[in-house]
């Protein structure tokens, strides 16, 4: 429990630095614009990349920013593109998987182990269970009803999703992308 109090104290401490506050700010205009390219498949299922930036966040800047990013870049995502009616519990769920990101990726080597981890948690968790309900809700569909498809969707999307940003982590390492972020 202390670990994870310190990880959300450091992050805490990144809202501080305007270099953590400026890439947080071009990240969010990069999910916006990915928010974009998403793809409504049917009421209850969607298709979007824009995982990659709540994923990068949070391995970047921690769980207390993740949070944060994933409040605004919902606002925002909806401001810009709505769909359908706007539901808080949405916020929730993203403010839950930056910040569920960052309590396994922030400040820790990068790792196949953790990103599969981190992705399963959020898939199962976030996606599968709390989205579904969110949807129920919304709609008034049956949880048993939508369920099923957005499970068979969830399984199919979380390796791609884990290969995804396996690469996109070591291209920008490889890069010295990180290495230019948190130079200060």
């Amino acid at each position: 429990m202390k670990k994870i109090a310190v990880l959300f104290s450091d992050s805490l401490k990144e809202l501080r630095k305007t270099r953590s506050l400026a890439v947080t700010a071009m990240l969010l205009a990069i999910a916006v614009i990915l928010g974009f390219l998403a793809v409504q498949v049917t009421e209850s299922i969607k298709i979007s990349f824009a995982f990659l930036v709540d994923e990068l966040v949070g391995m970047l800047f921690g769980p207390a920013v993740g949070a944060v990013f994933g409040a605004v870049d919902d606002f925002l995502k909806y401001i810009v593109k709505p769909t359908g009616p706007y539901f808080p519990g949405f916020m929730v769920s993203e403010m839950l998987t930056a910040m569920i990101y960052g309590l396994f990726l922030y400040k820790r080597p990068i790792r196949i182990q953790r990103i599969i981890a981190a992705n399963t948690t959020v898939t199962v968790f976030v996606n599968m269970l709390l989205n579904t309900l969110w949807l129920t809700m919304l709609y008034g569909n049956a949880f048993a009803v939508i369920f099923p498809a957005r499970v068979v969707k969830e399984l199919i999307l979380l390796p791609i999703n884990i290969i995804m940003f396996y690469v996109l982590v070591r291209m920008l390492d490889r890069a010295r992308v990180f290495r230019t972020i948190q130079s200060q």
